[in-house]
């Protein structure tokens, strides 16, 4: 196995510990543990994305078996990676409900609501429900 092929089979390993940890944050919706996690995910991308840059720039390939290890880093990586976007876009989500929920709890109860069309009474905002479990 070349040296490009194997700096690149650790960097993406090294990438898709760092995904599977965020994954496992997130699916507990710890989100202060996964913030956490992001620059170590961030490096791990970097150095992803050098050394695949680098065994591209040299033409490395890889060969045998480290041909069917890089498909399964591959795979892993795709899999991963779809898993992460799917569990940040549910944080993305549930912060979301959570800032609204607070900012209507903030709205002043004494205040008429105002009028809308035809000069009809606007209904009061209410914050939306929501339901959040934790992981103690």
């Amino acid at each position: 196995m070349s040296l490009m092929i194997e700096a690149l089979i650790a960097a993406g390993q090294r990438l898709a510990e760092a995904l599977r940890a965020e994954n496992e944050a997130l699916a507990a919706l710890d989100l202060p543990r996964a913030a956490g996690l992001a620059t170590a995910k961030t490096q791990a991308t970097d150095a992803f994305a050098a050394a695949f840059a680098a065994a591209a720039r040299t033409g490395s390939t890889a060969a045998g078996d480290s041909r069917r290890d890089a498909a399964a880093m591959t795979d892993r990586l795709q899999h991963l990676g779809a898993e992460n976007r799917r569990l940040l876009q549910r944080a993305i989500a549930i912060q979301s409900q959570v800032i609204e929920t607070i900012a209507g709890a903030a709205l002043p109860r004494s205040a008429a609501p105002g009028y809308g069309a035809a000069g009809r009474p606007l209904a009061a905002r209410q914050a939306p429900p929501l339901a959040m479990a934790t992981r103690a």
